[in-house]
Order: C-alpha cells, then sequence, then structure tokens
C-alpha cells in the first residue's frame, strides 16, 4: 500500500510541477507534509536542502530521498519513477503538439501565461523556506522580531555575496553550510 501511496503522490507532482524543482516545493511539501505526514517541516526542509546540492532535478533527487525515508530502496525506485513518468509522457506529447502547431498564437498565448504561475510557485517555495529558516515554523508568528538572528545573518551574508560579487551559487552554498555548522555549533 504504501508502494502505490508512493507512486501516485509523486505522480501528481511529476504531473503538476510545471516550472522545475523550485516550482514543484510547494507540492512536495502538501503531498509529503501535510496530506502523508511522511516528513516533518523540519526534515522536509533538510531534504529540500540535500535535493538542491546533489547533482540532479531537485523534484527527482527529493522524490529519492522521500522514498527512501519512508520504504527503502524500492520506495525510491517507485518514487522516483512516479515523479519521471508524467514528464515522460507530457514531454512526448507537447513535442508533437508543439511542432505541429507552433506557428499558431493561442499556443503562444499559452505559453505565456504560465509564465507568472511558474513565478509565483517559486516565490511561495522562497518564502516557505524563509520563514521555517528565520523563525522555525511554517507560518509567521505574530512577533516578527522573534527570528532566528544566525540564519537571518547566513541569508544576508549569501545573498549579498550573490548579488554584489556574483559567486558560483555552489560556493555560497557550501560557504553557508560551513557557517552554520561554525555558528550553530559555538553560539
Amino acid at each position: 500500500m504504501i508502494y502505490i501511496e508512493l507512486f501516485f503522490s509523486f505522480f501528481q507532482i511529476g504531473l503538476f510541477s510545471i516550472g522545475g524543482g523550485y516550482a514543484a516545493m510547494p507540492l512536495i511539501q502538501h503531498q509529503v507534509v501535510d496530506t502523508h505526514p511522511w516528513l516533518t517541516m523540519t526534515q522536509f526542509a533538510d531534504i529540500m536542502t540535500i535535493a538542491e546540492m546533489t547533482p540532479g532535478p531537485i523534484a527527482i533527487n527529493s522524490a529519492t530521498f522521500v522514498g527512501i525515508r519512508v520504504a527503502g530502496l524500492p520506495g525510491a525506485l517507485i518514487a522516483t519513477l512516479g515523479c519521471i513518468l508524467p514528464s515522460c509522457i507530457i514531454v512526448m506529447t507537447l513535442a508533437y503538439v508543439y511542432y505541429r502547431f507552433r506557428n499558431l498564437s493561442i499556443v503562444q498565448g499559452v505559453l505565456a501565461g504560465l509564465r507568472p504561475a511558474v513565478v509565483a510557485m517559486i516565490a511561495s517555495a522562497g518564502i516557505s523556506l524563509l520563514i521555517l529558516s528565520f523563525y522555525g515554523q511554517r507560518a509567521l508568528p505574530n512577533d516578527l522580531l522573534d527570528v532566528n538572528y544566525i540564519s537571518l545573518f547566513i541569508w544576508g551574508a549569501g545573498l549579498l555575496v550573490l548579488r554584489k560579487w556574483k559567486v558560483n551559487p555552489i560556493f555560497v552554498i557550501a560557504g553557508a553550510g560551513a557557517c552554520g555548522i561554525l555558528l550553530y555549533s559555538f553560539l
């Protein structure tokens, strides 16, 4: 039964995660934290962090990690297959349709209409992770000044380094991890 739940949960994620892995984060969170309480919100944030750092698409990496956590290696394979299968079917179908009808203005209109939705989904995932990092909970607290200042400092430093000096994001992620280890170990 768990294998069927894993497959269909990640099949839904693969089916509706238009825009890539960052856009899929709210869908993954809904499935693995809210619908099926396989992970806590903290575990979800940890898995998303690991999924971002490992090579490959975030949604597929997270499917693999969640599958292993929930049902071992078979669970990882089934969750990953569930995440990949809709994309394969959709891409093959859309490629055929696009090449056949690419000159129609309605096709261009649909593609233009999807862009704002993808941006909103990415922003939603980012804001959810920021709130969890800064406040340690899923929703904003009543007292907005009750913030984790270490997390705020690491986030601000990472943002400054990314925007001002255009450092490779991989180095910023590694540096933020190292700062987190140092600051949380000694403070």
